[in-house]
């Protein structure tokens, strides 16, 4: 008597679960937003530097330098999002 064609099993690995939002590219904006906060927040602190105190904003002192790192830092921290 002939034997019938065996089945092929799946192979048995990790369950996929549909993600319930698929990994999409970013905005058009995003990458020159980022990189202009980044280089924005390079050029504050620059300045202060240079201008010995006198500029971007002269009354608050060495703050400027925590300012430019507040505005560089978002520029980083946008990275941590970044798809292609």
């Amino acid at each position: 008597m002939p034997e019938s064609k065996s089945r092929r099993r799946p192979a048995k690995g990790p369950a996929q679960t549909p993600s319930s939002k698929a990994q999409q590219p970013n905005a058009v904006w995003f990458l020159p937003v980022m990189v202009t906060l980044m280089l924005l927040g390079l050029v504050w602190i620059i300045t202060y530097y240079i201008s010995d105190g006198g500029f971007p904003i002269p009354n608050i002192g060495n703050w400027n330098i925590g300012i430019g790192f507040a505005i560089a830092l978002a520029g980083f921290m946008m990275t941590t999002r970044w798809r292609s």
